[in-house]
């Protein structure tokens, strides 16, 4: 299941806390015309550099757990070609999308995956109102189900075993419900997020900085990681109804020939994320709780983090969620706890693009003191970062604060050609044009410049 808390957080609401249900409709005025969307038209995976051992380790991590904890007993997955249809109200972006992702995991993961119209297709995809998935389970932005083909179907049976993940015993029919009025780029993460926990590993782990399978949501399509894993999981040694001892004994096996690299590379082992850490991040950045209890819960992830002696990209979140949340009340506080996060991102192999969301939080800083200069060393290095990640909304992001900071250097033709390359993107980040406007709006409004 996809969160809906963290892409608000870092994207949506990157340098001021403007919410889109504070900004309504009619009041953005339309100014002149937004240009054509943009969209990615290649990929660019980084190929994982861990060593096997490792990755043995996060593959049974990953397979043999659920997201809430709950221990897996054997091992499933799909057994023979798998067949995916489209139904609902899909949006017309999400056909070229989903056609992207099919062929990369058929040419990247080596599974044997295509589409079809047919009625028997082992995982339906249903696009349906954001309001329906709400309704069903309120804090998921999009969610996978065995053993219906439809969001009635799963009302019908939720209760029942047949919808359980940890009671499934072998992956024959599954559907993923995604919203149809969300931006194109949030249709495509969960669709990205959830056909590969439909295909693959159930379970998320904060502690992969390089992997959609992480509740920090920072990735938004399947990594060079994620890939290796679904490799591994339809590789022929492994079987349906494995243990996870006889799933273990094989992985190195597995990993020896599907990454030959990772063979002569020391292990580096992470510690697990205790359930405490994972419950504060959901109090401080999920919905629900009061300003106050988000930023006690902020402070707790942070305490845990250097109890634990974390000097990872976990310990750099803490430092940025407690940065978010400080920024009405304290905005220097604020800033030294984007700096320690940015350091110690800095310091984790596979953390770049973190880096490039904190880079916005620093930028806009900058922009607010008129210090465009130094706004510019903050964005510049992560636009073609973003832009690889086919991240549109951090790129636009990054794009309309680079232009504010060509502003404040004077270079205002510049700036103008930046801007309206900015809201091309936008528009498949943000979607709806009132809520490119209104990101245009939030960060034009750090610019001193602009009154």
């Amino acid at each position: 299941m996809r969160k809906l808390m963290l892409p608000a957080v870092l994207v949506l609401n990157a340098c001021m806390p403007v919410s889109h249900n504070d900004i309504p409709t009619r009041a953005i005025a339309p100014q002149q015309a937004l240009p054509a969307m943009k969209v990615f038209a290649t990929a660019h995976p980084v190929r994982t550099v861990k060593s096997n051992a490792d990755l043995a380790q996060d593959f049974l991590a990953l397979s043999f757990a659920l997201e809430s904890g709950r221990a897996l007993s054997i091992f499933t997955r799909f057994d023979g070609p798998i067949t995916v249809r489209v139904t609902g109200a899909p949006p017309a972006s999400l056909s070229p999308d989903l056609n992207r992702l099919i062929t990369r995991l058929r040419t990247e993961a080596g599974i044997d995956i295509s589409r079809t119209t047919g009625a028997q297709a082992n995982i339906t995809i249903q696009a349906v109102a954001r309001d329906d998935i709400r309704r069903t389970i309120p804090d998921a932005a999009c969610f996978v189900v065995p053993n219906v083909s439809s969001l009635d179907e799963y009302r019908h049976m939720r209760r029942s075993s047949r919808t359980s993940w940890s009671a499934l015993e072998k992956r024959e029919k599954l559907a993923i419900f995604l919203p149809n009025d969300a931006s194109p780029q949030e249709a495509r993460d969960c669709l990205h997020e959830e056909l590969a926990q439909a295909i693959g590993p159930l379970n998320d782990l904060y502690r992969l900085p390089d992997s959609v399978f992480n509740d920090d949501n920072v990735h938004t399509v399947l990594t060079g990681f994620d890939m290796m894993m679904l490799r591994a999981y339809y590789a022929p040694e492994l079987q349906t109804g494995m243990t996870r001892a006889q799933v273990a004994a094989q992985l190195p096996k597995v990993f020896a020939r599907i990454n030959p690299a990772g063979q002569g590379r020391p292990a580096h082992p992470i510690s697990e994320t205790p359930r405490a850490w994972s419950d504060a991040v959901q109090t401080a950045l999920g919905p629900g709780a009061s300003p106050s209890q988000r930023r006690s819960a902020a402070a707790q992830m942070l305490a845990i983090a250097t109890q634990l002696g974390w000097t990872d990209h976990r310990l750099a979140f803490a430092h940025y969620a407690n940065g978010r949340l400080l920024m009405n009340s304290d905005a220097e506080a604020a800033q030294q706890h984007f700096l320690l996060a940015d350091r110690y991102y800095a310091a984790t192999p596979g953390a770049e693009l973190h880096r490039a969301y904190v880079a916005t939080q620093l930028a806009a800083y900058a922009i607010s003191r008129g210090e465009g200069e130094q706004a510019l060393a903050q964005v510049d290095p992560y636009v073609d970062l973003a832009a690889a990640s086919e991240n549109a909304a951090l790129l636009s992001t990054l794009l309309m604060l680079r232009a504010e900071a060509l502003e404040l250097t004077g270079r205002h033709a510049e700036a103008r050609r930046v801007r309206v390359d900015s809201l091309g993107w936008a528009r498949y980040g943000f979607g709806p044009d009132w809520a490119v406007r209104a990101k245009e709006r939030e960060i034009a409004s750090l610019n001193p410049l602009n009154g």
